[in-house]
């Protein structure tokens, strides 16, 4: 590809937009544009590095009995409605109605169409186990794209299905998932770890998240010093303290005007955060347009709630799907009859409200409650003595340095990016659609499904925030846009030129398209420009490397610069790419 014809241009100025470092590098370099928030246009470059990355996909898909076919990016919304998660999914599913008024849906995941398949399509066991994939757009209209490809709401992903007669062959498809993926992301040049995450809104029984660690991550992952325990924060244990044993004590009403936190509290009356019990209010936004419902969630003064352990806590116990959950206002708190600022479980209104206690409280008594009266607290609030709770579930959150709920060792955070997923979901989407296969007895049984992605987008972006240095991007060979870079320099006699044009031929006869700097551009431009696009081996023919004997090699991580001669040239640069894709495999 002759760069006088490339559909793009280089950048010398970060883009104010750019937020990290893999944004202003693939905006920089011609690789990407964006066209609105979170939507963005892959250029040719990107284009190339996508098709690299989708080839070692389909190779590891190949390998574990994948079969790959496309499905719809717009739904109608029936089957949607007939798992629930039409009103389960929040406004980040785009919804929209056809020229006959029938309601419509742009994928954001595929489930509900392969269930669907899969009761067209499979009718006896000896049709399973299957394992369908696609490499196709999705679109969520997230309402904080951020970070250039890292959060987006159009974007496209493989998607793989698995579909089988019982659970024994869903663990199987799961961990031969999980080994492919790690082979992906491997020969993608991309390190990632594996942790245990929740199933959100997929649902399902068990779910992996693929993270890649940076400190541009979204994610906080809890990850042990001493065993091989991780997780996402979301759905990370701990263990808990085991506090002394007291004999309960009589409630006690005492003052304490101004302390309406825990801060101001324990500074009153001098105790710890440890010795008090934290009030947090939320209104859960429930599906099946059912009215919000107030969620009372308690737990020790010295821990924080997890909101996704306290939907899932509600979810296990059967009080609906909730779509959201938001902050509650004042005079939502006072119709129960708490007090924001000074509130507990005791004498509130427990027909409007669900109360849940983190499991601590059920052994951490005495502790210094909210009065639900301006001014004043409790003391010596025990739970099942003073008050009940509806459900009593882990609520509290995994911080940096709590101690490992399986060793001696202490948890330690880290910031991450979740590049790719698997869940294992059952027959939560086969019983919905009616999926089912007649068993070696005739009986009916419902398909097992998995569900496994990784989006290509964010893969790409990943791959750059961790392969780059100052002059620009450093592409691992198995996903470069062209497997060398060769660069012109014009001369006075026109030698370099006839050259290059030979040299670039050769190339192209042997299967080995360079991306060809021909254009009418200063060296200085030409060789920034080459750093910056990042390919990882750079042939430079000048008048300068002529006179030296030859055409002038340079890899792109090192500083060192050879000269090999003009017919030797074909051969060094095979075996540079040999070279290369060694490296790759390696690492």
């Amino acid at each position: 590809m002759r760069m006088s014809k490339l559909f793009s241009v280089t950048l010398r100025d970060v883009p104010s937009e750019a937020e990290i470092t893999s944004h202003q590098l693939l905006l920089r370099a011609g690789y990407i544009r964006q066209l609105g928030a979170g939507i963005y246009s892959y250029l040719p470059l990107a284009q190339r590095v996508l098709a690299r990355m989708e080839n070692i996909m389909r190779e590891e898909m190949a390998t574990i009995g994948g079969q790959e076919l496309k499905m719809p990016v717009v739904h109608p919304a029936d089957v949607w409605q007939e798992t629930g998660r039409w009103d389960q999914v929040g406004d980040e599913m785009a919804r929209f109605k056809d020229r006959s008024g029938h309601d419509m849906v742009l994928a954001m995941t595929h489930e509900e169409i392969v269930a669907d398949l899969a009761r067209r399509e499979i009718q006896s066991y000896r049709q399973l186990p299957q394992l369908i994939y696609h490499i196709q757009t999705k679109f969520r209209d997230d309402p904080r794209p951020r970070a250039g490809l890292i959060r987006v709401r159009e974007f496209t992903m493989l998607d793989s299905y698995s579909l089988d007669r019982d659970q024994t062959g869903l663990d199987e498809q799961y961990r031969a998932h999980y080994a492919a993926y790690f082979r992906i992301f491997n020969r993608c040049g991309l390190p990632v770890r594996a942790v245990g995450s929740d199933t959100g809104m997929m649902g399902g029984l068990e779910a992996h998240e693929f993270m890649y660690l940076t400190p541009a991550g979204e994610d906080t992952l809890l990850f042990c010093n001493q065993c091989d325990y991780a997780a996402n924060r979301q759905v990370a244990t701990f263990r808990k303290p085991d506090p002394s044993a007291e004999t309960l004590q009589p409630l006690e009403k005492v003052a304490t005007p101004g302390a309406a936190t825990i801060a101001e509290l324990t500074e009153y009356l001098q105790i710890s955060p440890a010795q008090t019990a934290k009030a947090v209010f939320l209104m859960a936004e429930l599906a099946d347009s059912l009215p919000p419902r107030m969620v009372f969630a308690v737990l020790r003064g010295d821990m924080t709630l997890n909101e996704t352990k306290l939907v899932n806590a509600l979810g296990a116990a059967g009080s609906g799907t909730i779509k959201n959950l938001r902050p509650a206002r004042d005079d939502e708190i006072i119709a129960i009859g708490a007090n924001p600022g000074y509130a507990s479980p005791i004498g509130i209104d427990r027909e409007k409200v669900w109360v849940v206690a983190d499991d601590l409280l059920t052994r951490a008594p005495n502790l210094v409650a909210g009065a639900n009266e301006a001014g004043f607290h409790l003391r010596n609030t025990n739970l099942g003595r003073d008050y009940q709770a509806d459900i009593i579930a882990d609520i509290a959150q995994a911080e940096d340095g709590a101690p490992c709920p399986f060793c001696a060792g202490t948890l330690n955070a880290a910031r991450g990016v979740e590049v790719g997923n698997i869940f294992k979901l059952g027959s939560r989407y086969t019983d919905a659609l009616g999926a089912s296969f007649l068993d070696e007895d005739g009986l009916p049984r419902s398909i097992i499904m998995g569900s496994y992605g990784i989006g290509l987008g964010r893969l790409m972006a990943c791959i750059a925030e961790e392969h780059h240095d100052d002059q620009g991007l450093i592409w691992p060979f198995s996903v470069t846009p062209y497997p060398l870079h060769l660069v012109m320099l014009s001369s006075r006699d026109g030698s370099a030129e006839k050259e290059s044009e030979a040299l670039y031929q050769v190339l192209m006869d042997a299967g080995l398209e360079p991306l060809y700097d021909d254009r009418e551009e200063r060296a200085g431009v030409k060789f920034k420009d080459a750093d910056l696009i990042g390919i990882p081996l750079r042939v430079t023919v000048s008048t300068r490397s002529l006179q030296s004997g030859g055409f002038e090699f340079k890899r792109r991580e090192q500083e060192e610069r050879w000269i090999v001669p003009a017919e030797e040239a074909l051969a060094v640069i095979r075996a540079e790419i040999e070279r290369l894709e060694a490296q790759n495999m390696a690492h």
